[in-house]
Parts: C-alpha cells; sequence; structure tokens
C-alpha cells in the first residue's frame, strides 16, 4: 500500500489555534499577504486562501469586522462581499477553469462553521469526480497545487476581473 502524506493537515486535525490564541481572521490582515495567504483587500472585506481546502483554489471572503453573522455588516460591506464573490469567481475560472462551483456560509457551529465567531464566505472550485474514493475511503484530500503557487497565480489573475466581460462563464 502507498502512503499519501498530508503533515500540513495535521493543525487542522489538532484545532490548533493562531499563537495568541486570537482569532485568525481578525489577524490575517496585519502580516504581508504572501504569508497570510491574502489574494487581495477591499475597504471592508478581503479574499483570502483557506489553508484547510476542500479543493485547489478554495477560497474565504472575509469581512474585516469580527461579526458572527452577516446581518451584522454593513451595507455597504455586504455590497463589498458580493463583489469580491464575483471577481473570485472569474480570477478563478481565469487559473483553474473549473465547470462548477459550491458558495456559501456556514453560520454557527451547528451548521459547521469552523470558526463561529467570524463569518466569512466560502468558494469552492469544484471537478467532475473531484470527491473521489480518497477523501470517502482514505479521509484524505488530494490537492494538485499547493498554496503558495494558488495564491501567487490568483493574484495574478484578479486584475483581470476588472473587465466586466470575466464575470461570467462564457462556456455556460
Amino acid at each position: 500500500m502507498e502512503h499519501l502524506y498530508a503533515p500540513w493537515r495535521m493543525a487542522y486535525i489538532r484545532g490548533e489555534k493562531s499563537e495568541d490564541g486570537g482569532c485568525v481572521f481578525c489577524q490575517a490582515p496585519a502580516h504581508p499577504d504572501a504569508e497570510a495567504l491574502i489574494v487581495v483587500r477591499g475597504v471592508h472585506q478581503y479574499v483570502i486562501l483557506n489553508r484547510y481546502p476542500y479543493n485547489s483554489g478554495h477560497l474565504l471572503v472575509v469581512p474585516y469586522a469580527h461579526v458572527s453573522t452577516p446581518e451584522a455588516l454593513t451595507p455597504d460591506a455586504l455590497l463589498e462581499g458580493v463583489e469580491l464573490t464575483n471577481r473570485a469567481l472569474a480570477a478563478l475560472r481565469t487559473v483553474y477553469r473549473p465547470p462548477a462551483f459550491n458558495l456559501g456560509a456556514n453560520i454557527g457551529a451547528a451548521a459547521g462553521a469552523g470558526i463561529a465567531a467570524h463569518y466569512h464566505f466560502h468558494i469552492v472550485p469544484r471537478w467532475p469526480g473531484d470527491a473521489n474514493f480518497m477523501t470517502a475511503v482514505g479521509e484524505t484530500r488530494v490537492l494538485p497545487d499547493m498554496l503558495d503557487n494558488t495564491w501567487r497565480e490568483l493574484q495574478s489573475a484578479w486584475a483581470a476581473t476588472d473587465d466586466p466581460a470575466t464575470h461570467s462563464n462564457k462556456d455556460e
């Protein structure tokens, strides 16, 4: 039997928190973008790669405000979140060409939120067969790209999202 090692997942499995025990989403913006894996910073929210992704390119749209639910955000922050989501979709289509996406938020621990105290919105690229036997049988995800490379490629593709023509999937 062959083994596939993913040692970076151990922090997630053990439930390790940030070094000072604070909120990782509040702390991330204090770090350089490459270190924090922040793809872009908006006025009210930022886009960051998920360090424990479901798939390559798994992004999070995160408000700077430490709130547990979107109802607590201002209308400007909500609008910016939607705009960042659309631009993230366009950048992901450019870099990875996924045929589908899962979009959503888990609000509250009972809904599956890993960090329930700080609202965040998931953007997960999907491909046919990406939830293969490895996840079901081996409890392991196979990611074909390293996070730092994904960050570089998405950050480069982000500039192209200013073109409204990139906001729709031309293949559909």
